[in-house]
């Protein structure tokens, strides 16, 4: 929805407030839609009007911040979350279901025990999920009062998978020093969490020994720190982790950017070296290519942005083609892909060396690394052929156009140390899998000494 749409809506019915003579016709209209978001509703006077001097002084910006974060983050949508080695799914509703991989609790069961089919997370009956991430042995959920619970292992900096933290914890648990941040993203990478509170500010745990990025922590300070520099006065709308560094979307008067923090390696920062960055870095290229930035995707080692024209740039490391300019050569800029011209994308994921682009007709196109089958192609019908082929430009999964169905969302894996599943999220509420299954994170059961899924199957679990 733009902002013109939103705001001659107004004109439409009486309004529900009593009128502010100061406001122009088009800044009442603006704040007429913005009481209609769900997380500017529970806001006090002071809070709102805070949000308003920090998004530039006006209420047609703030509209524009809270709608593009709800085009980005699929905001109290349904979504599918494939995380390393287990699985999150939520409805438009608000429940959660988790599945695969559980050694350290991370499915929220109770248990530490496998599960190979959705199960309802039922502690968490009567609470709205807006929000869920995944990472190595580790899983938070975000409820529509921003609260947070976490569960898995309770540490964060593990260097590689299998250590474990201090103690693992197998049912939901309210993160208490987040109680006074009302959250409406988290984002997990293997050195460090990132949350999101309404009013674009960015939080983080923990980043770990080397040169404690973005402020001054323990590698296993369970207290969250505003993130320091650039972004302290300006609103975040989505935030991105990858392995060992972080991407923020930030909407300013000017437009959208993309601010990035932590492990230069392989050039991912976007800032044309491989330097790290222990503050918050404005990514210039964006300005030289003309392109207004609208969703943000951190894989491991690459990274990857949708275009309100609906360009696609990636950048970082480049192996097995995950960038998909035809090589395997490392970008230390964001670069078009050039491939994807005649494509109007409106949604990306990245993960290990993978890659996916989601239309704006519902076409999927994948690139990177095949292993697992996660790419989703298949030479032939019996589903072997080339699927674990790499693919260095984008293609076609036809798989997926098969389904008939119109593909919204796509996650897959963003791990180094699981192979990758991935999740196709369709407009009706139908969730799709495909790739590695061994754990039983594609949320079915494989037979005959199977380990994956070449060809994408319906998931049974309904998430409209």
């Amino acid at each position: 929805m733009s902002i013109l749409q939103a705001t001659c809506s107004f004109f439409r019915q009486p309004a529900s407030f009593a009128p502010d003579y100061e406001l122009s016709m088009s800044e009442l209209a603006a704040l007429d839609m913005c009481q209609k978001r769900a997380i500017f509703k529970p806001m006090t006077p002071e809070e709102r009007q805070d949000l308003k001097q920090r998004c530039g002084g006006s209420w047609k910006l703030v509209l524009r911040f809270l709608l593009a974060g709800e085009a980005c983050c699929r905001r109290e949508k349904s979504q599918a979350i494939a995380g390393p080695g287990h699985s999150i799914a939520v409805t438009s509703n608000g429940v959660a279901y988790s599945f695969g991989s559980n050694s350290s609790g991370q499915l929220g069961h109770g248990t530490t025990e496998e599960e190979w089919r959705p199960r309802q997370i039922r502690s968490l009956q009567g609470i709205r999920i807006i929000q869920a991430a995944a990472g190595p042995g580790r899983t938070m959920l975000i409820s529509d009062a921003g609260e947070v619970y976490a569960f898995g292992k309770d540490s964060f900096g593990e260097a590689e998978y299998g250590v474990q933290g201090t103690k693992t914890v197998s049912t939901p648990q309210l993160v208490e020093s987040l109680k006074n941040i009302f959250v409406v993203q988290a984002a997990i990478g293997n050195f460090f969490t990132a949350v999101l509170s309404r009013e674009g500010r960015v939080y983080t745990f923990s980043w770990g020994n080397d040169g404690k990025l973005g402020h001054q922590t323990e590698p296993n300070d369970v207290v969250p720190h505003p993130l320091l520099g650039a972004l302290e006065n300006i609103p975040v709308v989505q935030i991105a982790a990858g392995y060992c560094y972080l991407l923020a979307l930030a909407c300013q008067p000017s437009g959208m950017s993309v601010y990035s923090v932590g492990c230069g390696l392989g050039g991912k920062l976007g800032h044309g070296s491989r330097t790290d960055e222990k503050y918050p870095r404005l990514i210039e290229q964006f300005q030289l290519l003309n392109l207004q930035p609208m969703v943000v995707a951190a894989g491991a080692w690459h990274a990857a942005v949708v275009g309100r024209d609906g360009r696609v740039c990636t950048w970082g490391w480049g192996r097995y083609g995950c960038l998909g300019h035809g090589n395997e050569e490392c970008e230390s800029v964001p670069k078009v892909v050039d491939a994807l011209s005649k494509v109007k994308a409106v949604h990306v994921a990245t993960g290990d060396y993978t890659t996916f682009v989601v239309s704006d007709d519902g076409d999927v196109y994948s690139f990177g690394c095949g292993e697992s089958a996660s790419l989703g192609h298949n030479a032939d019908g019996d589903g072997q052929g080339n699927r674990h082929t790499n693919v260095l430009s984008p293609e076609l999964v036809t798989s997926l156009k098969e389904v008939k169905e119109r593909v919204v969302q796509i996650s897959l894996t963003n791990s180094v140390y699981w192979n990758a599943h991935t999740f196709a999220l369709t407009e009706s509420g139908k969730l799709f899998a495909f790739g590695a299954g061994d754990k039983g994170q594609l949320g079915m059961e494989l037979v005959n000494n199977q380990t994956e899924r070449g060809n994408p199957e319906q998931v049974d679990v309904d998430l409209r």
